[in-house]
């Protein structure tokens, strides 16, 4: 069997593969046949975005990356069916959001939760936008299907460490377990991995650990989040990883 290839060969071929579509798109908008959407005058604009996430795809495929996922000014939904993570701390913070205009505000109020180390059972990730006025969802996959009503015991198949998720809302349906938790903790105070979360405000709310060996723990049956970003700052293990493009805005995976 050949082996895989590597990241930087991965993303070349997927460059050459857009490259070549997009010349193909561009040469068919050019001949004046209408051909149902006119693909070649927004492939300019969509190619860099597929190829990116082609190539991110092709290198988190390899093994162990870190990585970070976001869409500039533009909420995403996370779903899982369940995560179990250790050194576990959350702080309400206002980021830098990006704006139409290419700016950026800092008037809307998420939380920043952050694990040392956590397991997933499933992942399911969705980015609704629009290409010349035509609504399509990114979907991104792995390890076991997320379903819509989460199971009542799970088995977690993904690994991160050093894992955050800047969100709007997150929430879980089913019980939520917290271990050596303190509520209302000094947000500046809050630790994850022996460091403080971005955007911690002395004073403000902090969802921390009373110290002890691995800090504080969570177990949250059936994950959903509207989330800014997530960043796996360390390691993360994708098994079955599966990223594709879909027309309509699709709600699940």
């Amino acid at each position: 069997m050949s082996p895989l290839p590597g990241p930087r060969e991965a993303a070349r071929s997927l460059a050459r593969a857009a490259a070549a579509w997009n010349t193909a798109m561009l040469a068919e908008a050019a001949d004046g046949t209408r051909r149902g959407t006119r693909w070649g005058r927004g492939a300019f604009a969509f190619v860099p975005s597929a190829l990116a996430v082609g190539a991110l795809g092709a290198a988190l495929a390899q093994g162990a990356l870190a990585a970070n996922f976001s869409v500039t000014g533009q909420p995403f939904s996370l779903t899982s069916n369940g995560i179990s993570g250790t050194g576990f701390g959350a702080i309400v913070n206002t980021p830098p959001v990006g704006r139409p205009d290419g700016g950026t505000t800092t008037d809307t109020g998420m939380a920043r939760v952050g694990f040392a180390s956590a397991g997933l059972a499933g992942l399911c990730g969705i980015v609704h936008q629009s290409i010349a006025g035509v609504p399509y969802s990114l979907l991104l996959t792995a390890g076991q299907k997320v379903t819509a009503t989460p199971p009542g015991t799970f088995t977690t198949d993904i690994d991160a460490s050093n894992l955050f998720i800047q969100a709007t809302e997150l929430k879980s349906y089913g019980p939520t377990t917290l271990q050596n938790a303190v509520i209302g903790q000094s947000a500046d105070q809050v630790l994850v991995d022996g460091k403080p979360l971005t955007g911690a405000v002395p004073g403000g709310f902090g969802l921390g650990s009373a110290g002890g060996p691995g800090g504080s723990s969570v177990t949250l049956h059936g994950l959903n989040a509207t989330a800014y970003d997530a960043e796996i700052a360390g390691a993360l293990v994708l098994p079955q990883l599966d990223i594709r493009i879909v027309g309509g805005s699709a709600a699940t995976c």
